[in-house]
């Protein structure tokens, strides 16, 4: 049975390799997603490649095997299917379902899990609108468009956020925005990226870095 932390890494990973689709997710990119040491993060991949979940050669690309690949998976399942229970049931706001997520993510029994997903009418897609792996262990990573690849005149629809901290949550909700917006981009700015943007009868400025950081449906 592996550990919470052993898990961690194998969902770390998974996010790198398959999610953001790093071309090159080294011992270095790991360990800055995971905010550790690279020594800590060499470590874990021996232990790791000893039980034939990762494919590691020292200074070369990292890489999950079949089986690692399904425990990441399971692991992604599990911890957006707690995510839509909490914001669905539980009154919790789409910045806080998360890091209680990621505790529930670990329990192991897969009637329980089974039960939540039928509970919740087998949900596609969690409050961040990201994907929610299948039972079977199906995974589609689909392509995104960030608002950041649109111009001015564009129209779209909020559908799925890059970045889920909680600070990151916290300012889309302040400025009214939420999953299935409808957003009018008004103006793109040539010399930053920035925008100007209108949804529900407001106009406001974001800057490129939060505009890279939402994920939209051109209508």
């Amino acid at each position: 049975m592996l550990t919470k932390n052993e898990e961690d890494y194998l969902k770390a990973l998974f996010h790198l390799t398959e999610e953001m689709e790093e071309d090159r997710a080294g011992v270095n990119q790991l360990a800055e997603y995971l905010n550790i040491s690279p020594a800590s993060v060499t470590a874990m991949l021996k232990k790791l490649k000893t039980k034939d979940l990762v494919e590691y050669e020292r200074y070369g690309k990292l890489e999950l095997s079949s089986d690692g690949k399904a425990i990441a998976v399971d692991l992604i399942r599990k911890h957006r299917l707690w995510e839509t229970f909490l914001y669905k049931y539980l009154n919790f706001q789409w910045d806080e379902v998360h890091e209680v997520a990621e505790q529930l993510e670990h329990i192991k029994s897969r009637k329980l899990i089974d039960q939540l997903d039928k509970f919740l009418g087998h949900p596609i897609r969690d409050p961040h609108g990201d994907i929610i792996p299948g039972k079977d262990g199906t995974y589609h990573v689909l392509p995104k468009t960030t608002l950041s690849d649109l111009s001015a005149g564009d129209k779209c629809k909020l559908i799925a956020v890059r970045d889920n901290s909680v600070a990151f949550l916290r300012y889309v909700a302040e400025i009214g925005l939420a999953l299935s917006s409808e957003i009018d981009v008004m103006d793109k700015r040539d010399f930053d990226g920035s925008m100007e943007i209108g949804f529900e009868g407001k106009r406001i400025n974001i800057s490129a870095k939060f505009a890279e950081n939402v994920f939209v449906e051109v209508m």
